[in-house]
C-alpha cells in the first residue's frame, strides 16, 4: 500500500532531519508518495502566508503529516506557533500528543519505556484571557486554562486503552489538584471514572512537581503518563533530556479516530545556529517517522526502524542517516 503523506520541512535543520526520515522510510520498504509544503518561518517572512485555509483544506486531504521543525528568530514569538502548529492541532483535531521515552536507572542504565499521553487541544494553550491597560504600571493579564468533560475524557481514554495493550498495565495521572482545584477536580474526577472501566488497570497520581523529580531519580515507577496540555509540554521535554537528550525525543500528535491526517515531529525546535551545517542528529526526526509508520499500519516496518535506531550513530545528518538506513538494508 501507498500512503500518501504530507511533509513540511519547515527551518532550520527541519529539511536536513527531514530527508534523512525520509531515507530511512524507504529503506525500511514502506512506500510513500510524499508532497512537499512550504510552510514556517522563512516563508513568513517571504511572502507573510502561516497556514492558510486553502493550504489547511488540502492537507486534510492526507493520510499524515510529517514535519522537521518550524520557526527563525526573525519571526516574533507566537506567529508560527499558533498560527501553524496549534491551528493544526486544534483544526485536525490532533487531541492526543504521545511522546514514548526510555527510563534510566541510577547509575545510567536503562531501566525500561515510559510514555507521555498530553492533552492537545485544550488547557491554557486554546488562548483564553486577555490584557487591561497594557504597558502602564497597572496592566492586569489574564490566562485561563479551558477544560471540557469531553476533551479530558477522551484524553483519559486512550490512555488507559494504550496502557491495557502493554505488559506493565499502570496508568499515572499527573497535575496539580491541590491549588488547580477547578480544572484539577475535572480531572480527578474524570480519571476515577474512565479508571473504573479498566478494573485490570493499576492507577496513580502525581502533583506535577513530584513528577518533576521522579522522572530523574525514579522513571521506572511510569508506565503511561496522562496529563493536560501544559504540564504535558514541560513533562515531555524533561522526559527528553533524561532518556538521552531532545535530539532523541520523537513525538506524534493523533487524531485517533481519524476523521484527518495525525502529525509527526520530532521535539527538538529548529535550531538555527547549526543550519547548514550538517551536525544536527536526525535520530528524533527517524523516530518520529516510526510512530507514523504505526499510525499508517505498517507496524513491522516501524518495529525495525527502532531496532535500527536502537544503537547510537555517530557522525553528521546525512552518516546517521545513512549507518541507520543500512542497518535497515542489512
Amino acid at each position: 500500500m501507498t500512503h500518501r503523506v504530507a511533509i513540511i520541512g519547515g527551518d532550520g535543520i527541519g529539511p536536513e532531519v527531514t530527508a534523512e526520515a525520509l531515507k530511512v522510510i524507504h529503506a525500511a520498504g514502506v512506500d510513500l508518495e510524499t508532497t512537499d509544503f512550504d510552510l514556517g518561518g522563512q516563508r513568513y517572512l517571504r511572502d507573510g502566508v502561516v497556514l492558510t485555509d486553502e493550504i489547511l483544506a488540502e492537507l486534510r486531504s492526507y493520510d499524515a503529516i510529517l514535519l522537521g521543525a518550524v520557526g527563525t528568530p526573525d519571526v516574533p514569538p507566537g506567529i508560527i506557533e499558533r498560527g501553524l502548529l496549534l491551528r493544526m492541532r486544534f483544526e485536525l483535531d490532533l487531541y492526543i500528543n504521545q511522546r514514548p521515552f526510555s527510563g534510566t536507572a541510577p547509575g545510567g542504565t536503562v531501566a525500561h519505556e515510559f510514555v507521555v499521553i498530553r492533552e492537545n487541544t485544550e488547557g491554557p494553550y486554546v488562548g483564553e484571557g486577555g490584557a487591561l491597560r497594557r504597558g502602564t504600571l497597572h496592566e492586569v493579564a489574564t490566562q485561563g486554562s479551558v477544560n471540557t468533560r469531553m476533551g479530558v475524557e477522551r484524553c483519559i481514554r486512550y490512555a488507559f486503552e494504550l496502557a491495557a495493550k502493554g505488559t506493565r498495565k499502570h496508568v499515572t495521572l499527573v497535575h496539580k489538584t491541590n491549588v488547580l482545584t477547578f480544572a484539577g477536580d475535572l480531572w480527578q474526577r474524570t480519571f476515577d471514572i474512565v479508571a473504573a472501566d479498566y478494573p485490570e488497570i493499576g492507577t496513580a497520581y502525581n502533583h506535577v512537581d513530584a513528577a518533576c523529580i521522579y522522572f530523574v531519580q525514579d522513571p521506572h515507577r511510569y508506565d503511561v503518563i496522562v496529563t493536560d496540555n501544559l504540564f504535558g509540554d514541560i513533562l515531555t521535554d524533561l522526559g527528553g533530556a533524561v532518556s538521552g537528550g531532545i535530539g532523541l525525543a520523537s513525538s506524534a500528535n493523533l487524531n485517533p479516530a481519524r476523521t484527518g491526517p495525525s502529525m509527526f515531529e520530532p521535539s527538538h525546535g529548529s535550531a538555527p545556529d547549526i543550519a547548514g551545517t550538517g551536525t544536527a542528529n536526525p535520530t528524533a526526526a527517524i523516530l518520529s517517522a516510526a510512530l507514523m509508520l504505526d499510525f499508517l499500519g505498517e507496524t513491522e516496518a516501524a518495529d525495525r526502524v527502532r531496532a535500527a535506531c536502537a544503537d547510537p550513530v555517530t557522525g553528521g545528518t546525512t552518516q546517521i542517516g545513512d549507518a541507520i538506513a543500512a542497518r535497515l538494508a542489512g
